[in-house]
C-alpha cells in the first residue's frame, strides 16, 4: 500500500513538473523569439533623378543612398524613377523588388516600391492602387491633385515563423490638400479591408505634418485604427526632429514622412536618420526614419 502511494505520488509529481517544464519552456521560448525576431523597417524619399540637382546629382547620392537603404529589412521609397530601381535592384541583390511607375502602370513616372530582404521574408501577395475616385485605374488623378500617386501595398511573410503581415508605402500629392486628405482615408479604407487579422505598417512621405487632415484621415480606420509609430515606440525617438532638409538645412519639427502601425506591431525604436554622401551633404532632400518592430 505504501509502495503504490509512493509510486502513484511520484507519478504525479512527475507529471507536474514535465507540465510545468513544458509551460516554462513555451513562457520563455515565446519571449525569446519574441526578442529575437526583430526587424528594421524604413520609409525613404530618395529624390528623384533630377538633371538639375547639381551638387546633389543622383550619381553623387546613389551609393550612400543604397548603403542606407541596405541597413534595414523591409523599406518603402518614394520617388523612385525606373532608372534609380534598377540601380538600387542591382545595389541590394539580397533584397526583392516590387513597384510600378503611377504614369502607366509599368516603368513612366515614379514609382513607390516595396523591398525586403528574401532570406527574412517571402511575399505571400502585392499590388497598386492609384490615389483616386478609380484606385483601380492605372494612371489616375484624384481630386485635386497635380499628379498620378499610388499606393503600394504586400503582404509579407516572415520565414522564421510564418507569420503574415501587411505592408503599404505611399507618396501623397505636394499640390492637393484634399487629394492628400482623400489619399489618407483610401489607404485606412484599404487597411479595413485588407488586414483581417494582420499586424499593419503603413508608411511613405504624406507631405503633411502629425497634426493635420491627411493624418487624422489616415487614423481613422473603423477595424484596424493606425498608430503613429513616433508616440509607440518603446523609450524615447532618436535622431532629428524633422523629415525635410532641401538639400540646405533640416527644418526642425517638419515631420512630412511618417510610419504608422496597427496595434499588433510592437515598435522597439524609432530612429530618423541623417545619412551624407562622402563630401557631407545630404544623401537626400528628405531623411529616413526607420523602426525596429515585432509582431504581436
Amino acid at each position: 500500500m505504501t509502495g503504490k502511494q509512493f509510486t502513484l505520488g511520484t507519478s504525479v509529481a512527475g507529471w507536474l513538473a514535465l507540465l510545468l517544464g513544458v509551460v516554462l519552456f513555451h513562457g520563455v521560448g515565446s519571449g525569446a523569439a519574441f526578442a529575437k525576431e526583430p526587424f528594421h523597417v524604413m520609409t525613404y524619399n530618395i529624390r528623384y533623378l533630377n538633371s538639375h540637382d547639381r551638387l546633389d546629382l543622383w550619381s553623387m547620392r546613389r551609393s550612400k543612398v543604397i548603403e542606407t537603404i541596405a541597413s534595414a529589412d523591409v523599406a518603402g521609397l518614394q520617388e523612385v524613377t525606373v532608372t534609380q530601381l534598377h540601380e538600387i535592384q542591382e545595389g541590394t541583390p539580397e533584397w526583392t523588388w516590387y513597384g510600378v511607375g503611377r504614369d502607366d502602370g509599368k516603368e513612366g513616372g515614379e514609382f513607390a516600391p516595396i523591398g525586403y530582404r528574401h532570406d527574412r521574408f517571402e511575399a505571400m501577395g502585392h499590388g497598386t492602387l492609384w490615389l483616386s475616385e478609380t484606385p483601380s485605374e492605372v494612371g489616375s488623378k484624384g481630386w485635386d491633385a497635380a499628379l498620378p500617386r499610388t499606393m503600394t501595398w504586400m503582404v509579407l511573410r516572415r520565414k522564421s515563423d510564418r507569420a503574415e503581415f501587411l505592408v503599404i508605402n505611399s507618396h501623397f500629392d505636394h499640390r492637393g490638400a484634399k487629394a492628400r486628405e482623400e489619399s489618407g482615408r483610401l489607404v485606412a479604407e484599404e487597411v479595413d479591408q485588407r488586414a483581417e487579422n494582420l499586424p499593419v505598417i503603413v508608411m511613405g512621405d504624406f507631405n503633411a505634418d502629425s497634426e493635420s487632415a491627411p493624418l487624422e484621415a489616415l487614423q481613422a480606420g473603423k477595424r484596424v485604427p493606425l498608430l503613429d509609430a513616433r508616440d509607440m515606440v518603446v523609450g524615447k525617438p532618436t535622431g532629428p526632429t524633422g523629415t525635410w532638409n532641401g538639400f540646405k538645412a533640416i527644418q526642425p519639427d517638419r515631420r512630412i514622412d511618417h510610419v504608422l502601425v496597427s496595434d499588433r506591431v510592437a515598435v522597439q525604436e524609432y530612429k530618423t536618420l541623417d545619412p551624407r554622401t562622402e563630401s557631407g551633404r545630404f544623401a537626400s532632400d528628405h531623411l529616413p526614419i526607420v523602426i525596429r518592430v515585432d509582431l504581436k
